[in-house]
């Protein structure tokens, strides 16, 4: 049998609250292993999501700077958005996916930075179109709390 870390861990969860928690005698002990149960979930469910987050992000913002590369008129931002645009993801270990998304986070911070300063008619929509991404982005990696009922 192969241990999912996910179910591991929400097990620890699970023992700490509802076992070893009960039993602890000091109010700070209580609240410490409470803390430690609530961490083991959102890590397990992090664990479970982490590629698939970062994949969907990084390819998301290659989209994104391919369409921008099409319409910014500054030579030197659209070389670097295109280039951008055609890396792929080597790995799919979470530590080089987010090595991945930094880098391109911070491309899509000076694309923003660009499209906030620009006068171009293209430069509204672009920004929406960013900032439509980072809500999406936010919702995605949003933990959810367990549920004990």
């Amino acid at each position: 049998m192969k241990p999912d870390v996910d179910i591991v861990m929400q097990g620890f969860l699970g023992t700490l609250l509802m076992d070893i928690a009960p039993h602890l005698n000091a109010e700070y002990s209580v609240g410490n292993v409470s803390i430690m149960g609530l961490m083991l979930f959102m890590a397990s469910e992090e664990y479970d999501r982490a590629a698939d987050i970062r994949v969907a992000e990084n390819n998301e913002m290659r989209a994104l700077f391919a369409h921008a590369a099409g319409i910014v008129e500054d030579a030197a931002l659209k070389a670097k958005l295109a280039a951008a645009a055609a890396t792929t993801d080597g790995s799919l270990r979470v530590r080089t996916l987010n090595e991945g998304n930094a880098a391109l986070a911070g491309l899509l911070i000076e694309l923003q930075e660009h499209a906030e300063t620009s006068k171009a008619s293209w430069a509204a929509g672009l920004e929406a179109r960013i900032w439509d991404w980072l809500v999406a982005s936010t919702e995605r990696r949003k933990l959810p709390l367990p549920s004990f009922g």
